[in-house]
């Protein structure tokens, strides 16, 4: 098979990591998914499952009635209700956290973890789902759910449904961020709780865990299943990797020979509590042999960017990747200083200021290790000159009906569709992001973006 990527030389490029160039978006579609949407639990389940989110809410404690407690944003963003109350009834379809197109107009999309940690997601089942988005009618349907399992055993530490006979996984087990499907019908999957890289075949069963080494060095976030609270409280726990920092985005090569998996946020530098910089660490893997290559390459994050959301291929070199911050909500209606929303005047008190998907050079790599990037769009403008949009939710009075954003917390779907289009979308953190409206939980939306001049630059 030939080699497509990065061969050793390649990787020591000299070409310095210049700043990119901004170009323009044009809205060419837009699809929804209902917040409230949800899938019953597959044949065999434990009887418990058909209830989720049973732990989401304050302390983390058990509440066994669904619709006991409103789901609101958290202190970061005002703690503004959402409108929806769990636990819910079944599972909730929520929280894409990374998308491959599929080949016949339909897509491969992970879900999150669940409610957002390992402690709130012990009865939320990890999934894969095959979505189509109509971006005619503006629907999106499911097409199939694949509902991840380990009936062999190969997780090296219990799972929430140990002793069941379906050990269906949870996201109390692992937290999936990204995804690739194989040509054999299996799945690679990046996850935050390890980190680790997670390889599934086409029914969902895992078949490897692959943890993560730097340098020969193993990382490790807070919440690996090694980790453990010291017996003395000045006692410190060792890692580098942060909680909700791990595989945020995973792009294969086009030959399927190689996956690059790219961590969420900036690791701690060795020994301190302190990001080591502004930039991101990017592994490749040998999916063949299911092992790390020993390469790695550095992502230099935009100055307000606190992390990236997805990253795909374009063709052998070239790859998407999204930069965010941690805002959400159209900045028109950012609280004044010092207020906080409330029902009667709501307002974004950390409002969404750097949503953008960058184009970058994997082949051209600097002296320190720095990928070129070569240009990007910003979501927080995007050109709507026939007014496509289902929707553009809360806005200050006077805003053009001609332009779109993306003014969610995060944004974590981008992959290529055609020569001229891509499509972005939503991780929705369903219920407790509000960032299209003040007052209502976000849906999963999905964006097809005409972005010619980016899908071309060089």
């Amino acid at each position: 098979m030939r080699r497509i990527l990065l061969a050793s030389a390649a990787l020591i490029c000299a070409l310095p990591a210049l700043a990119d160039t901004r170009f323009e978006a044009v809205l060419a579609g837009h699809a929804l998914l209902p917040a409230a949407s949800f899938v019953a639990p597959p044949a065999g389940a434990p009887a418990s499952l058909a209830t989720s989110g049973r732990f989401a809410g304050p302390g983390n404690e058990r509440v066994e009635r669904q619709g006991a407690v409103p789901g609101d944003t958290g202190a970061m963003h005002g703690r503004r209700p959402t409108g929806l109350s769990f636990p819910f009834a079944g599972q909730p379809v929520q929280g894409f956290s990374g998308i491959k197109p599929a080949g016949d107009g339909s897509f491969w999309v992970t879900q999150d973890n669940g409610f957002g940690n390992r402690r709130n997601s012990a009865d939320a089942l990890l999934m894969l789902h095959r979505i189509r988005p109509d971006f005619r009618a503006g629907g999106v349907a499911i097409e199939r759910t694949v509902f991840l399992s380990d009936p062999d055993r190969v997780a090296g530490f219990p799972i929430v449904n140990e002793h069941t006979e379906s050990r269906l996984l949870t996201g109390a087990d692992f937290d999936l961020e990204s995804i690739q499907p194989m040509a054999d019908g299996s799945f690679w999957l990046g996850e935050e709780f390890g980190p680790f890289l997670l390889h599934v075949d086409a029914q969902g069963r895992l078949r490897r865990v692959v943890g993560t080494v730097l340098d020969g060095q193993p990382i490790r976030s807070p919440d690996h299943p090694a980790m453990q609270v010291a017996a003395t409280p000045t006692a410190g726990v060792a890692y580098r990797a942060r909680r909700s920092g791990g595989y945020e985005g995973m792009a294969m090569t086009p030959d399927g020979s190689r996956i690059w998996a790219m961590l969420e946020q900036p690791l701690f530098a060795p020994g301190g509590d302190q990001p080591e910089g502004q930039f991101l660490r990017v592994l490749e893997l040998d999916t063949a042999r299911g092992e790390w290559t020993g390469r790695s390459v550095r992502f230099r994050l935009e100055p307000g960017a606190t992390a990236i959301g997805d990253f795909n291929f374009i063709d052998e070199r070239r790859a998407l990747v999204i930069e965010r911050d941690n805002g959400e909500g159209d900045p028109g209606l950012a609280c004044a200083q010092g207020v906080q929303p409330t029902a009667a005047a709501p307002c974004f008190p950390l409002p969404a200021r750097v949503k953008r998907v960058t184009l970058v050079d994997m082949g051209a790599v600097d002296a320190e290790g720095f990928v070129r990037k070569l240009g990007h769009v910003d979501l927080m403008a995007i050109r709507d000159p026939e007014r496509l949009a289902r929707q553009r939710g809360d806005r200050p009075a006077g805003a053009a009906d001609d332009v779109l954003t993306m003014p969610f917390f995060t944004i974590e779907n981008v992959a290529m569709v055609d020569a001229d289009h891509i499509i972005v979308g939503n991780d929705n953190n369903l219920p407790f992001s509000a960032g299209r409206h003040l007052l209502r939980a976000d849906d999963n939306e999905l964006l097809l973006l005409r972005v010619p001049e980016l899908l071309r630059a060089r």
